[in-house]
């Protein structure tokens, strides 16, 4: 039992870092199913070897790695497929009308149509001033007038008010009605979050971060978290000390100027602190720009060597040293500079909010949104943020710091 349960959890473990658990459309190409599902297994049979080598009364007997591997192949793939095929002859479990077009319901319905395993179905949206969809994925079926007529017509379970402010636009009326007769109406906010992992800023009212359950952090959680980040970023000094010392060497050898450089953070309550990080531009980058957004990829400042340690995020290694003294955490928002943060704060709602925690290393936002520097991409992330500082424990800690570890090993970083 120990053996097999071994090979069961490196097997596991191998379709994770393959995205086969977390990723939608991974079984919607059975092409492209059968060769992440047999990479995954080619990585576990070397991993298994690596093991067996190592701890050689492990090995499991002769003959079965063969035909296990053959079954699991079969039996992945062919559940996988049968699992997709049965989603989509039952169809959708629940039918959601949506009340109000926004840029966030359109962003719901392209997740939920990706995610068909949820079994959830936009059927439209009504709204105050009828208007059709800007990218049509959504069919307008009415007006606000409209919604019982259409909840009886449409078979809707759940109608989702997304307008930011509903007061006297609803047929309040009418709706009570429904509301007594069995019908679900929620805010679409919640319903967002939900299935998309993060909390819509746009429309979003002050009273629902009010009433809206969560962003509670006890006394012991804190505790916790903070005997966490004091054992963990030991660890990691003392681990990726002889790398950060090579990396060191390597910059100063690769490009004119320091190995390390610091800059000025935005972190909890508000206070600027001095973040540390190992060079990956060249020196000087902004002394004829001055604060300007990362161009990403394609930003010409960053070295060749400085490309490389973004991608697998060893240049952020040095600031193991800003969580052991407390003034990052493993997990939170990534600290913003306070040029940035200022402007921000004025074009983004609730913003500021990011600011009641500590910054993090790593955060939900980096293990959930792609590298992206402009407004959009701000408002984006805050999203993630806002979601995370809602749901803080050391279950969603530890699941980030899991989900970063795969994201350095795939090379996803920025």
């Amino acid at each position: 039992m120990p053996k097999a349960l071994l090979a069961t959890c490196v097997c596991q473990l191998c379709l994770y870092y393959s995205d086969l658990y977390d990723d939608p459309r991974a079984g919607g190409d059975n092409s492209a199913l059968l060769i992440r599902t047999l990479q995954a297994l080619g990585m576990t049979l070397l991993v298994l070897a690596f093991l067996y080598g190592m701890f050689p009364a492990l090995t499991i007997g002769r003959g079965v790695i063969g035909p296990g591997v053959t079954f699991a192949a079969a039996a992945l793939i062919a559940w996988r497929i049968a699992f997709g095929w049965v989603t989509r002859q039952v169809g959708p479990r629940e039918r959601l009308l949506i009340v109000g077009m926004s840029p966030s319901a359109l962003a719901l319905a392209r997740e939920l149509r990706q995610r068909e395993e949820l079994g959830i179905e936009i059927v439209g949206y009504v709204d105050v001033t009828p208007q059709s969809s800007p990218s049509g994925l959504l069919p307008l079926l009415g007006t606000i007038e409209d919604v019982p007529a259409i909840v009886r017509a449409r078979q809707v379970d759940r109608v989702v008010v997304s307008l930011a402010d509903a007061r006297g636009k609803l047929p309040m009326d009418k709706l009570l009605e429904m509301k007594l007769g069995g019908m679900r109406f929620d805010h679409f906010a919640s319903v967002y979050e939900e299935h998309t992992g993060k909390i819509a800023v746009e429309n979003l009212r002050p009273s629902w971060l009010i009433f809206s359950a969560g962003f509670a952090k006890s006394r012991v959680f804190t505790a916790v978290k903070r005997a966490m980040d004091v054992v963990l970023s030991g660890i990691g000094l003392i681990v990726a000390g002889p790398i950060i010392l090579a990396l060191a060497a390597a910059v100063r050898l690769t490009s004119p100027g320091p190995a390390f450089y610091s800059q000025r953070r935005v972190g909890r309550q508000g206070r600027v602190f001095e973040v540390h990080k190992l060079r990956s531009m060249c020196a000087n980058a902004e002394k004829d720009t001055g604060p300007v957004w990362a161009g990403g990829a394609n930003d010409m400042r960053v070295t060749t060597l400085g490309r490389i340690m973004r991608r697998t995020r060893l240049d952020e290694l040095p600031q193991l040293w800003n969580i052991f003294i407390g003034e990052m955490s493993l997990v939170g928002p990534r600290p913003e500079r306070p040029e940035f943060v200022q402007s921000l704060s004025k074009e983004i709602p609730f913003y500021g909010q990011r600011h009641i925690v500590k910054p993090g290393l790593t955060g939900w936002a980096q293990v959930r949104y792609t590298y992206g520097a402009s407004l959009e991409d701000a408002m984006e992330k805050l999203q993630y943020d806002l979601f995370y500082i809602k749901h803080m424990s050391v279950k969603l800690d530890l699941f980030i710091i899991i989900e970063t570890v795969k994201t350095v090993l795939l090379r996803r970083g920025q």
